[in-house]
């Protein structure tokens, strides 16, 4: 059975897969400091609840934008699971599609492994919405080419920010705003998350429009990321969500690689 591993800035997700069908994940805070021994425990007893055991993994492949991270999940592989781990991006897991932007090796390996699982299963230009610690705006053409995209703060990140340098402002959390789709809040709390929350929309949708623009044809956006479910619900702006994108691109990654090795 397949180990994906997606080891964000924020959370390390790992997932059991078999085929394509994602059969369990789980996921961890991201902590470069965190050693394979520690993961093994962790890991070992959250396969048993499943059923499963250790010697069950019989492959894993990993994708990366923290590579402090890398070392510690690569003794994991190699110690517990007596595999060497296949690394996204790097031979014999290469891309195989075009990254159509000046420096191709700066692209995130996330963001090519999003690329790759989109492109796989929609036709057409694509917009791929990833709501991580940053989200990020990807555009896909219709041939499968990577042909950049925007960075922005995560809301998550944006609403840290806003907390952390106004002494009075509390902490909330991200929700949609109950009530009638008022823009005016009667309380600090009421505004500080209209303003988070429909201000995040607001760019959202703004910057897809700008994309759509300069694009020329049309256009799908998907949308991935624990977030994207929570914006559905208020904009009309995603064609798709596929909460597991990332994952599912690993999955292609590897099946890709056992047929070119």
């Amino acid at each position: 059975m397949l180990l994906a591993i997606d080891a964000g800035n924020t959370n390390v997700v790992f997932a059991l897969v078999e085929g394509r069908a994602i059969r369990a994940r789980w996921r961890i805070a991201t902590d470069p400091r965190r050693t394979g021994d520690e993961y093994a425990v962790w890991i070992n007893q959250l396969l048993a609840l499943e059923g499963l055991a250790i010697k069950d993994v019989t492959a894993v492949i990993i994708s990366t934008v923290v590579p402090r991270a890398l070392h510690n999940l690569d003794v994991l592989s190699r110690k517990y699971f007596g595999v060497e781990p296949l690394i996204a991006g790097k031979p014999p897991v290469e891309w195989h599609i075009n990254v159509d932007v000046p420096m191709p090796h700066t692209l995130g390996a996330d963001r090519a492994v999003n690329a790759i699982a989109a492109h796989e299963a929609y036709e057409g230009d694509l917009i791929v919405i990833d709501f991580g610690t940053a989200t990020t705006f990807d555009h896909i053409d219709y041939s499968g080419a990577y042909k950049g995209g925007i960075i922005a703060p995560g809301i998550n990140l944006s609403l840290d920010a806003l907390v952390s340098n106004a002494a009075k402002l509390p902490r909330i959390a991200i929700e949609a705003p109950a009530g009638n789709g008022s823009v005016i809040g009667r309380t600090t709390e009421d505004q500080m998350l209209i303003g988070v929350f429909w201000g995040y929309v607001a760019m959202m949708e703004g910057l897809v429009a700008r994309m759509r623009k300069e694009i020329g044809r049309p256009v799908r956006v998907i949308a991935t990321g624990g977030l994207a479910v929570l914006f559905d619900e208020k904009t009309d702006l995603f064609d798709a969500i596929v909460p597991d994108l990332t994952l599912i691109g690993l999955a292609i990654l590897y099946e890709r690689s056992l047929k070119t090795a």
